[in-house]
This record gives C-alpha cells, sequence and structure tokens, in this order.
C-alpha cells in the first residue's frame, strides 16, 4: 500500500506502527483524526485526539510517572495519565535524565580482519596504503583572515578543464584560527585541518595564512620547509597581498595538477572504505526506516572489514548503554563514556543538557526529546560490536564500528568524520538537508516519501519505501551498499551536483 493509499483512508492495521512488543505507543504512518480505529492483532483502539504523521499515539493506559516505551526502551515519564488512543508527545511527556544501567563486556573481541574477496570499488590507493574516493587539490585557509583568498584560488579554476581523473580544486575557508586562546582550541583547529589535508580523497593540498595569526601555518610543517610533496604553505603576507598569492597559489596547483593527474582509479575491497554515519533533520520515521536500513549497511560494510564511524555525542545520549554492552572490551566503553560525561560538563558550563539538542523541526516531526532522537540515531551504527572510540578528529585506523566524539550540529559533525578520514559519508534526514563536503561524497538518504518527493533533487536514497510498505529494511539497506561502492568509484551524490562544500571546524573556546 503507498502513502498516498495510507493518507487517504487508512486501515486499522495500516494506521501506526508497534515497533516493539513491549511499547505502549505507536507511531502514526499518516495523520490520525479522533474516531480513527487502530488495530494491533485482536486489539482495536479508538483514536481520541489528532495525531500528526510520525507522532506517537497510546495503545494502552499509561499512568502518571510510568514509564513511556518506544523501541522496547524507556522514552520519558508521563506527565498526567494517558489514555489508549491520545496523542503522546512533550505536552504529556516529560524527560527523564536518570542514568541507565550499564552492561560491560568482560571479555575482549578481536578486531574484524579486512577481507579481500569483499565487493570492489574502484579507488586512489595512496602511498600510506590508505584508500579515496575522490582526487582533490584542497585550498585550505589557516584562519578566517585567509579565507577569502582561498576562495577567490578555487574560484579561479572553477571553468578550467581538469586532467582526467582529478575530480577539482576546492576551498575550505572558516572562520577561525585567530581571536582564540593557543591551547586546546587551536589543537583541536589544527588536527582539523592537517586531516582534511592530508586526506585519502586529497592528492595535494595547499595551507594559506595571513602569517600573524594564532594558528600559524608553521606548526604544519615540523621542518620548518613549506614545501612537502603533498603540502605547500603560503602567507598573504609574505606572499605581497591578495593578488599576489592567489596567483603563487594558482602556481603551485598547476604544478600539483600534474601529479594528481597520474593517479588513477584501480580497483579495491570495499574493506578498505570509512564510511561515517550522520542524520540531520531527524524525524520519528529516521529510526524506523533511515536509521536502521543504513545500519544494514554499516553491519555489512564492519563483517567485511571496512570501518563505519558512528557520531554525534549528543545524540547517543539516552542510547549509549546499547553501544557499551556492545563494546570490543571494557575500556572501548569507559572511552565512549568518558566522552558523554566531558560533553555533558561541556554543555552545564553554558546552562545547557542534552535534551535541549532536539531542534523545533525534530519536534514538529514527531520526536518529543533526547532519549527518543537517540534510540532512533544509533540504530545507524547497526549492530556489530564497537570496536573502537575516538575523539574529534582523531584519525580512524580501526576496522569494525567505530565511534566520534562529535557535536549534533551536522557541519560540524561532518567536519570532525572527514578530518578522522571518512571517505564517503552516508546522511539520514526526516525534515530535508541538502548539507555536502569539500572532499568527502555525501549520500543522502530520506526517511519518508514526502521529503524524498519534496526535495527531490537533494536525496538519493528513498527509505520512506519501508514505512509504505514498497520495500523492506534490507532491500533498502542493500540499494544504500551498493550506492555505496558505485558513490565510492565516482558517481556524483545529490550533494556533489549541486556543489555543496560546507565546512565548519568545532570551536569549543572563548573569542579574545
Amino acid at each position: 500500500m503507498s502513502l498516498v493509499e495510507i493518507q487517504r483512508a487508512p486501515r486499522p492495521e495500516d494506521a501506526a506502527l508497534l515497533l516493539h512488543p513491549a511499547d505502549n505507543v505507536a507511531v502514526a504512518r499518516a495523520p490520525l483524526s479522533p474516531g480513527a480505529r487502530l488495530r494491533f492483532g485482536d486489539r482495536e483502539i479508538p483514536v481520541r485526539d489528532r495525531v500528526p504523521a510520525g507522532h506517537k499515539v497510546a495503545v494502552r493506559d499509561i499512568a502518571a510517572g510510568e514509564n513511556v516505551v518506544r523501541y522496547g526502551e524507556p522514552i520519558g515519564r508521563a506527565r498526567t495519565a494517558i489514555l489508549p488512543g491520545e496523542h503522546v508527545h512533550t505536552h504529556n511527556l516529560a524527560f527523564d535524565d536518570a542514568a541507565p544501567q550499564y552492561r560491560f563486556p568482560e571479555h575482549d573481541l578481536p578486531l574484524p580482519e579486512r577481507r579481500d574477496d569483499a565487493p570492489a570499488f574502484l579507488g586512489f590507493v595512496r602511498q600510506d596504503g590508505r584508500v579515496g574516493t575522490r582526487n582533490y587539490i584542497a585550498v585550505a585557509a589557516a584562519s578566517n583572515c585567509a579565507a577569502h583568498v582561498v576562495d577567490l584560488v578555487a574560484r579561479s579554476f572553477e571553468q578550467a578543464p581538469m586532467p582526467p581523473g582529478v575530480d577539482g580544486v576546492v576551498a575550505f575557508p572558516h572562520g577561525e584560527g585567530c581571536g582564540q586562546t593557543a591551547g586546546p582550541d587551536t589543537e583541536l583547529l589544527r588536527r582539523t585541518l592537517a586531516g582534511v589535508l592530508d586526506h585519502p580523497n586529497v592528492s595535494a593540498a595547499l595551507l594559506i595564512g595571513l602569517g600573524c595569526e594564532v594558528n600559524q601555518i608553521s606548526a604544519y610543517f615540523p621542518d620548518r620547509n613549506l614545501r612537502t610533496q603533498r603540502l605547500v604553505g603560503l602567507t598573504i603576507q609574505m606572499s605581497g597581498g591578495t593578488r599576489a598569492t592567489v596567483e603563487a597559489a594558482r602556481r603551485e596547483i598547476h604544478r600539483l595538477l600534474e601529479r594528481a593527474a597520474a593517479e588513477r582509479r584501480t580497483p579495491v575491497p570495499a574493506s578498505r572504505l570509512a564510511l561515517g554515519l550522520n542524520c540531520g533533520g531527524s524525524d520519528s520515521f529516521s529510526g524506523i526506516t533511515a536509521n536502521p536500513a543504513l545500519g544494514l549497511c554499516s553491519d555489512r560494510l564492519a563483517r567485511l572489514g571496512g570501518t563505519p564511524v558512528l557520531a554525534e555525542t549528543t545524540e547517543i545520549f539516552g542510547a549509549e548503554h546499547l553501544l557499551v554492552r556492545r563494546a570490543r572490551n571494557r575500556q572501548v566503553a569507559e572511552k565512549l563514556l568518558g566522552y558523554i560525561e566531558r560533553y555533558r560538563r561541556y554543555l552545564a558550563a553554558f546552562g545547557a543538557t542534552f535534551d535541549d539538542n532536539p531542534s523545533p523541526g525534530n519536534k514538529y516531526g514527531g520526536l518529543s526529546n533526547i532519549l527518543e532522537k537517540s534510540l532512533g540515531a544509533v540504530a545507524k551504527g547497526g549492530s556489530t560490536p564497537l570496536m573502537d572510540a575516538v575523539d574529534y578528529a582523531e584519525r580512524i585506523v580501526t576496522p569494525g564500528l567505530v565511534f566520534m566524539n562529535t557535536p549534533g550540529y551536522d557541519p560540524v559533525s561532518l567536519a570532525g568524520l572527514a578530518a578522522g578520514g571518512c571517505t564517503v559519508i552516508a546522511f539520514t534526514t526526516g525534515r530535508g538537508s541538502a548539507i555536502g563536503f569539500p572532499t568527502v561524497p555525501v549520500i543522502k538518504i530520506a526517511s519518508n516519501s514526502r521529503t524524498f518527493a519534496a526535495m527531490r533533487d537533494n536525496m538519493d536514497v528513498n527509505a520512506g519505501r519501508i514505512a509504505d510498505g514498497e520495500a523492506t529494511l534490507e532491500e533498502v539497506g542493500e540499494e544504500v551498499f551498493q550506492l555505496l561502492l558505485r558513490v565510492a568509484s565516482g558517481e556524483r551524490t545529490a550533494a556533489e551536483r549541486f556543489g555543496h562544500r560546507e565546512f565548519v571546524p568545532w570551536r569549543i573556546g572563548p573569542v579574545m
């Protein structure tokens, strides 16, 4: 049955989804009106309120203070008594910040082997053994003071024909690098920029600074020689100003293009892929369709010895106990919990909590609080063991599922995943998103058919077909995996076709 047919005349058995036998709420597949009937087995429930699509409806009596349960897990407590058929949302569901019970692993698990018999893609094998899915020349600003210059440099190549096999010249402008402390904030920026410059998808790169900023380009060249095989450094002050710096950068890039043109795609097993997992503009269907379908793709990649990378610390809070019990060993579990506790203190310094995360759009789409959002978000990571947990923009070297400590803010999270070495990113969305990244292809997976149709030009996969009853989770998971191989081999995503190249590093400290 199509979504249109469900919206016109929802049958009682089609009107809402009961996701787990222990759940006391179901999720409306289409808008429900008072008087509509819901059927679960031999039980029939009259709907008492208007319930928007994706929102929750009670399927049994819930006493005041009782846990409201979705996915078989508590997502908060009822503020008042809730009757079967009533709408359940922020008006009658309270956020509960109680710490979950953690079940730590008792034994170490071995790391998966990178299988050479995995399905192949066509990638760029770099000198250090890492494998890229794109072949760019990158031009990055050391600080905001050089942001305009790197833009000018990249734009000057927009209409220039590229040699075969070279994807282009792209800029990394940003607003950081000066007016900040020289401690952890600058160290984090340096790790991020170093990661996106020394990246498998980048053949060679330029780093341009003003010359007097906090983030000195000399920090990226340990021997103080501002020219290596893959990285060249310039400053605007020493080069003679904007025009002279652009001209100097262009000369360097023409030389680097010759190097990039000599590199060719070759068949490589999918076990060499690092797949970033992100979600943005989530809705209630995200945890039912797009995220678990992506989770099946993640599982397949992890079992082949590839590396799916789950992120967004603010969007695993409340579901971290599910990852703890899957950790490779207690040390990995403790690292994961350490990132959450550190993030909690970071939020508290600004009078915030994890429950400030759900956006107005998330709530409009049926997500009542961060617990509900996180339980759906972690599904992107599938069900295989968690092999490692790393900090923001740290290089990822472990095969199997890895977690990276990032904010939930999409452009900052994508920057961390890319800097860590992810060569493709899969991005699920319920409300809609258009974001991309300068050098890493971003695959967009819509959680519902309405968003897929409304933003068709921005979407690559319609996981809404699962809720429509037109495809299974397994079918969409396989579709995502096959698309991953094609994108890794050079097929352009919607975000790439539109030129979406957002880059925002994580600023954590004060402005000086």
